[in-house]
């Protein structure tokens, strides 16, 4: 078993406080392996490559990597599609290589959260090739959704749903003797089968999967579409169109049925077993941030992502009532606020801020990218600001922007291959980040890239940026030092409000003794503004006295 942080607080006291709920203000930072760093040059990330970078994660002052899955799988969907949840894809390196990582991760005072992805497997898990083996009367089709078609001749999907991937969330299976047979579920991809949550064998499952990982040490998990493992009894129709997209929030018939959360409850019973303060962390949509909250009640899980808060526009009212309705929802369960802008599944928010607002969460077009850029460095010292915990993706400390002119023959996204899906855009996003100047993949790797990087990529590198004064990459290191030494920033679960001109989000947060204001201007134009202190940092150069300049956030020190 790998050794926890709390094992070594004489390395670790400044950089994950040995504390009850240290995930309450925790800066996690997300991996998505493919992207990070090769290791061997075949292109594609992998496990001994996070593990060489860990150091530098550790500078940048994050308090845990969560990584996205790296399990055995045909790829169909970057990994979602799991055909073995106890081993490592030989893409990605070895068993060996994830237990070294997590040691080399803890020995630095970093914590490993892991994806789990439970509504749904690989068409490739043993499970599910045995049930299609076995024909119509296996019971290994139980633990699926597996159910005759309507029509004459079953030739019609069971219901009505969609896929989130576009399409019916169903495909017909085909006998020995290749006559058509039953359909299965997929939410997703048809290379996803959805689990029978009602089946005991499939608790019984992932209560063995959830042990396995902790047992390796791992302190936490990330639960894929932590909304959808239960389906309603009879599996009805939605009456009407039930598509759903990523991150999509609206009601839906297939998602976020009351019988999740005895799911969750028995996970946190066993993982509250274990030493170490291991957590959950909810990838829910919902179609309120109160129905989030449900999953983050006292006996279930700990944290929940906030998109409500990700797919709000560079606004000052707008976002003032989504901080306010997400810290009473939370507020109300005793669990912390969470605060993300970008992840694997979206356009990086430097791009969506260059674009005008109400175009959703997957762009295809590059916007005004100065503009963009300076509202991202202001949107994040606003988000860090804020109580609770504050999520990274990677390559947004470097102020990456999406790639958003990759050419169709280079694109990945399963959904971008299937008609009337989501925009299937996410490979913009999952373009490996550079950490060199030059060098076929820009120190990524000894090699190319998986998918093609721009031009201008080394200028944005982790050396270049390094010690260059104004970078972004420096404005990150400095933001996440300030927040760990101050205790007003990050801790606690409220803000007090301040009068501010239109279009200026102003704050201010006290603890121990110590208060800071904070203040972003989401306008295009400088505003009148007293400095209430001696400023902390900046997203953009230091006001000039009376004058808070356009799209900027500022920290202050104030008595």
């Amino acid at each position: 078993m790998s050794p926890h942080p709390d094992d070594h607080p004489s390395q670790t006291v400044t950089r994950t406080a040995v504390r009850p709920g240290w995930w309450t203000e925790a800066v996690i930072y997300q991996v998505y392996p493919r992207s990070f760093a090769d290791s061997d040059g075949d292109g594609m990330g992998d496990l001994p490559g996070i593990r060489s970078r860990l150091p530098y994660l550790r500078d940048l002052g994050v308090d845990a990597v969560w990584l996205s899955p790296f399990y055995a799988s045909p790829q169909a969907d970057a990994g979602y599609d799991v055909a073995d949840y106890r081993a490592v894809d030989p893409v990605f390196g070895t068993l060996a290589d994830a237990e070294a990582l997590i040691a080399d991760a803890h020995a630095l005072g970093l914590r490993i959260i892991v994806d789990l992805v439970p509504n749904h497997s690989s068409h490739h898990h043993d499970w599910f090739r045995r049930a299609l083996a076995d024909g119509p009367d296996s019971p290994l089709r139980r633990r699926y959704h597996f159910r005759p078609g309507r029509g004459a001749h079953g030739e019609l999907p069971p219901n009505d749903w969609e896929s989130v991937f576009g399409g019916p969330a169903w495909t017909r299976t085909t006998g020995p003797d290749g006559t058509p047979g039953d359909w299965y579920l997929h939410l997703f991809a048809p290379e996803q089968p959805d689990f029978n949550w009602d089946h005991p064998a499939v608790a019984d499952e992932f209560r063995s999967v959830l042990r396995f990982w902790l047992d390796l040490g791992v302190d936490g998990f990330r639960i894929d579409v932590a909304h959808g493992l239960v389906k309603p009894p009879g599996l009805p129709d939605a009456g009407g169109p039930a598509h759903a997209r990523l991150l999509d929030g609206g009601a839906k018939p297939f998602f976020d049925q009351d019988g999740v959360h005895a799911v969750y409850r028995s996970w946190r019973a066993l993982l509250d077993e274990y030493r170490g303060e291991r957590i959950f962390v909810a990838e829910a949509w919902t179609p309120t941030v109160e129905r989030a909250a449900r999953y983050v009640r006292p006996d279930e899980l700990h944290q929940a992502f906030n998109f409500s808060y990700l797919t709000t526009p560079w606004d000052a009212s707008a976002l003032r009532a989504v901080v306010d309705r997400s810290l009473d929802a939370m507020r109300a369960v005793g669990a912390p606020t969470t605060w993300v802008l970008s992840n694997h599944d979206v356009t990086r928010h430097a791009t969506r801020y260059a674009n005008p607002p109400g175009l959703g969460t997957q762009l295809r077009t590059a916007g005004d990218r100065r503009l963009g850029l300076r509202r991202a460095r202001a949107a994040t010292l606003l988000m860090l600001a804020l109580p609770g915990s504050a999520y990274l993706y990677q390559g947004e400390e470097l102020g990456l922007p999406d790639v958003v002119d990759l050419p169709d023959e280079a694109r990945q996204d399963p959904s971008f291959f299937r008609a009337s899906g989501q925009d299937g855009f996410r490979d913009g996003c999952r373009v490996p980040i550079p950490w060199t100047e030059e060098g076929p993949s820009y120190g990524f790797g000894p090699a190319g890239s998986w998918l093609p990087q721009p031009a201008d990529w080394g200028g944005l590198s982790v050396r270049a940026q390094t010690g260059a004064a104004g970078s972004t990459l420096e404005l990150y290191r400095s933001a996440l030092a300030t927040r760990r030494a101050h205790p007003a920033l990050g801790a606690g679960d409220r803000v007090d409000w301040l009068d501010a001109p239109p279009g200026v989000l102003a704050f201010r947060r006290e603890a121990e003794g110590r208060a800071v204001v904070c203040a972003a201007n989401t306008t295009g134009a400088p505003v009148s503004w007293t400095a209430p202190g001696t400023p902390l940092l900046s997203s953009g150069p230091l006001p000039v006295a009376g004058e808070l300049p356009p799209d900027t956030t500022v920290w202050w020190s104030t008595p």
